[in-house]
């Protein structure tokens, strides 16, 4: 005989009671919990460990400071991994200088990026363990070895942005360009981590009982979900432009000509940096001790050349003391293919490793003819001899001459940099262009003639480049070899960078980062109002599943006597149910203290 629609009914409503009351149940995953406490301060057995009661603190003093330190290091950590990833760009700068002091070369920037990455790992696992530990509602204990690690972490995090902010303050620019960038796709991934952190914010604010710590909690984690929400209200980028106002790609200026893939200032460099499709060529320019301007960077010639096996006892004798013959005797690759200074030897054939071993110091009007053939822009720096030097005085005639009479390069194509007797400079050779590395008025670089700048990257602002475009002023940027930073002074509108990279940054055929203000406002609104949402769904299930406990209710229930008993089993601990008995058989059910039981009804057989 079948059973009556009434009883259908009651079974119905009573299965959707049962799956709200498995919904309501609290479960302890030893398994799970083991393994974060084990790894955490080292206690995989159960008996190590203690559950939270409602209304008591998660751990002692001494513990609850370890986690603060634990949330500081993880902080600082943070900022150095971040700093010191995006001074990628200056990575061979910090190398060299090292070289200088040190005495031989070794990629320590690298080093230190992946000590850094290791030691921010290792801090951001610890703290995911400690908020899984809390939401699990378990008391903190750090093992006293993850101490010391935080210690180890918090030291070198301290030190490292010490050193490097005396030693290389211009880099936290670099920092802050790169928020312009970058911020976009930092405010989602803030604003993805507040909301997981939402999850056991919510369970600690409705698990103890409300006091001046769950509010001070609850007030900070509010102050900073809302000024996330706010901040791309500040924001700022060159990179978010209206469609069809974005320029052309900067010009490509060969710094060194192509140091990456040749050694320097060499004619291999420079040929490398033509073939990737350089607009121009940017070199170093010192005079021998006999008069004939020569490329060389370093004031002395330890670093490219071999110098300490033909002369060791002059090598660190300037560089202008040589004369062009002894100059002829050094060779000025093998240190490349020995060094690999940017680890890109492995890309180089068997052809090209062969030619960069057997290059030599290049001279001026050699270096101008090279871009005469091709028609490329040429600029260099111009060093002054030392005191007792016989050009010291007639430097800046030596070079004009050699520019006008030994070379058959075009003078509108020489970027004259040097600042030092402009107006005989502009008489000599009027055709040159007056590059400029002052970021004077308008009215003072037209004075002097001045139609292009160059700066260091670190300058570089979109208004001022406008400011100066609209007097004919264009701007060069130095040295900008990553993709971002190329794709920032792209948006910016500078016309020209000299870089490290130039086969790399050729193949950018769009900036990085870049969006329209619509997609940027859609970026941000939408993120935030999901972010919401998923905030507000995971604050309604804690207060709808806690709401029977007595902190939040005010009943006399415990979490160690009535429906809430606990009871131990071989498989795991879970919240329990009274039984409750049922006509015709006697059932146990999970149940809530706010929730009646309902009884299965069942029709005897017939």
């Amino acid at each position: 005989m079948g059973r009556s629609p009434s009883t259908l009914t009651k079974l119905k409503l009573g299965k959707l009671k049962v799956v709200r009351r498995q919904l309501l149940q609290r479960y302890e995953h030893q398994p799970f919990i083991s393994c974060l406490a084990g790894l955490y301060g080292c206690q995989w057995k159960r008996y190590q460990r203690a559950r939270v009661q409602p209304g008591e603190c998660c751990c002692n003093k001494l513990e609850c400071s370890s986690f603060g330190i634990l949330i500081v290091t993880f902080c600082l950590s943070l900022v150095f991994l971040y700093f010191w990833s995006e001074a990628q760009n200056d990575y061979n700068d910090f190398d060299w200088f090292n070289y200088d002091k040190l005495g031989y070369w070794f990629p320590w920037s690298v080093v230190l990026l992946v000590v850094a990455a290791v030691l921010f790992t290792y801090v951001a696992l610890l703290l995911v363990l400690a908020v899984c530990l809390l939401s699990e509602g378990q008391r903190l204990y750090l093992h006293w070895s993850h101490k010391i690690g935080i210690l180890v972490t918090l030291v070198f995090s301290i030190v490292a942005i010490t050193v490097l902010s005396d030693l290389w303050s211009k880099e936290w620019t670099t920092l802050l360009l790169s928020f312009q960038v970058t911020a976009p796709y930092l405010h989602l991934g803030g604003v993805t981590a507040v909301t997981v952190l939402s999850w056991p914010i919510a369970l600690h604010f409705y698990y103890h009982c409300v006091s001046v710590r769950q509010v001070l909690i609850m007030g900070v984690y509010l102050m900073v979900l809302f000024t996330l929400y706010l901040v791309p209200l500040g924001m700022y980028s060159p990179c978010i432009k209206e469609e069809g106002t974005l320029g052309p790609p900067p010009a490509l200026i060969g710094h060194r000509g192509a140091p990456m893939l040749a050694p320097e200032n060499t004619k291999m460099s420079f040929a490398k940096a033509i073939e990737f499709g350089g607009e121009g060529l940017e070199t170093d320019v010192t005079i021998s001790y006999d008069g004939v301007p020569f490329l060389m960077h370093d004031q002395n010639l330890k670093r490219t050349t071999n110098v300490h096996k033909v002369f060791p006892n002059r090598t660190r004798e300037l560089a202008s003391m040589f004369t062009l013959g002894e100059l002829e005797t050094l060779n000025a690759g093998e240190w490349f293919i020995s060094g690999d200074p940017f680890g890109t030897k492995a890309s180089l054939t068997v052809k090209d490793r062969g030619s960069a071993e057997n290059q030599s110091i290049m001279n001026l009007s050699d270096f101008l003819n090279q871009a005469a053939t091709h028609r490329k822009l040429v600029m260099f720096n111009l060093c002054r001899p030392p005191q007792n030097h016989p050009y010291r005085d007639s430097w800046i005639n030596r070079t004009l001459e050699v520019i006008r009479n030994e070379s058959s390069i075009d003078p509108s194509l020489v970027l004259w940099l040097p600042n030092v007797e402009r107006s005989l400079v502009q008489d000599l050779i009027p055709g040159m262009q007056q590059t400029s590395e002052e970021q004077a008025s308008i009215e003072k670089l037209q004075e002097n003639n001045i139609v292009k700048l160059n700066l260091h990257y670190s300058l570089m602002s979109a208004k001022q480049i406008r400011k100066y475009a609209a007097a004919n002023i264009t701007t060069n940027l130095y040295v900008i070899s990553q993709p971002w930073l190329y794709s920032l002074a792209w948006c910016a509108g500078a016309h020209s960078v000299t870089t490290n990279a130039v086969q790399i940054l050729k193949n950018l055929s769009r900036p990085l980062f870049l969006m329209t203000p619509h997609e940027y406002n859609l970026m941000w609104i939408l993120s935030d109002v999901v972010s919401a949402v998923l905030i507000v769904v995971v604050f309604v299930f804690h207060w709808w599943r806690e709401r029977g406990l007595p902190c939040f209710s005010g009943s006399r229930q415990t979490h160690e006597n009535g429906p809430y008993s606990k009871f131990r089993t071989e498989l795991s601990d879970v919240w329990s149910i009274s039984s409750v008995d049922v006509p015709g058989e006697v059932r146990s059910f999970h149940t809530t203290p706010n929730l009646s039981t309902i009884s299965e009804v069942h029709e005897p057989p017939v």
